[in-house]
């Protein structure tokens, strides 16, 4: 699975999702779409190889809108043919809450919360779910409409972005096992990941008081989440479904992900 990852200057935690084998025999097409951490540090060439090799023609931005205020524009954002969408999986910074509040929701790695073990991840992205649909329906539907490749990023490109990709697998028909094993394949990079995140003021002071391994995805939230979804809408087409898409809706983002 490693051959997935993208190696660029500014970022750690880039893979493009082709390449992987669904239920019906179908295959999903690279180049469609590419999943990433942070994209506020590209070089002039990495912006250069995403424009012009890969075909980037949208980015989907899930942080929330106090992260992007802070961390300000990218280089993407001088990009004239790419297409921005920002579609926070966090509710909106709320008047008098202080940076390190909206951080500490946003990466949800506070002094008072409770060990963060595969159920608390588990239930922190089925909160996505539960509290923002639309941001997660929207985003999936970029995915299906965007007529080049679609990178889907966060901040660490773990959490919010894996959720989305598990999704979006999903849907395509990719199995189980094989969506799990790409949400854990971002431990390979969690040490890099905390390391570029830990001196920006967005994410620094929430991200110095816990481990390494309090932030390290495990099968186990995955599973849960996918059982969550399957248990509850019959698989994620049924989630869709359950948010407005229609039939046709679901068949274009699985035609856009998967080639016969």
């Amino acid at each position: 699975m490693t051959d997935r990852w993208i190696h660029l200057d500014g970022l750690v935690n880039m893979r493009d999702l082709g390449g992987l084998p669904t239920r019906d025999g179908r295959t999903t097409v690279p180049g469609r779409l590419i999943r990433s951490d942070n994209l506020q540090d590209l070089s002039e060439a990495d912006v250069d190889r995403l424009v012009r090799e890969l075909g980037v023609t949208d980015v989907v931005d899930l942080r929330t809108g106090a992260e992007v205020h802070v961390e300000g524009p990218g280089p993407l954002r001088a990009v004239g043919s790419l297409t921005h969408h920002h579609h926070s999986l966090i509710q909106e910074r709320p008047p008098g809450e202080s940076l390190r509040e909206t951080a500490e929701r946003a990466l949800p790695w506070s002094e008072d919360e409770p060990e963060r073990d595969a159920a608390f991840w588990a239930k922190h992205y089925l909160g996505y779910l539960a509290r923002r649909p639309e941001a997660v329906a929207a985003a999936l539907d970029v995915v299906a409409r965007a007529e080049g490749a679609a990178v889907v990023h966060c901040a660490a490109g773990k959490d919010r972005t894996g959720t989305v990709v598990a999704m979006a697998l999903s849907v395509a028909g990719v199995p189980r096992e094989e969506v799990v094993a790409d949400y854990v394949l971002t431990a390979e990079r969690l040490e890099q990941i905390v390391g570029r995140l830990m001196p920006r003021p967005a994410y620094g002071e929430a991200l110095k008081r816990q481990s390494l391994d309090d932030q390290r995805p495990r099968a186990e939230s995955m599973e849960a989440i996918l059982d969550a979804v399957e248990e509850g809408w019959g698989g994620a087409a049924g989630w869709l479904r359950a948010q407005g898409w229609s039939d046709a809706d679901v068949e274009r983002l699985r035609d856009r992900l998967t080639v016969e």
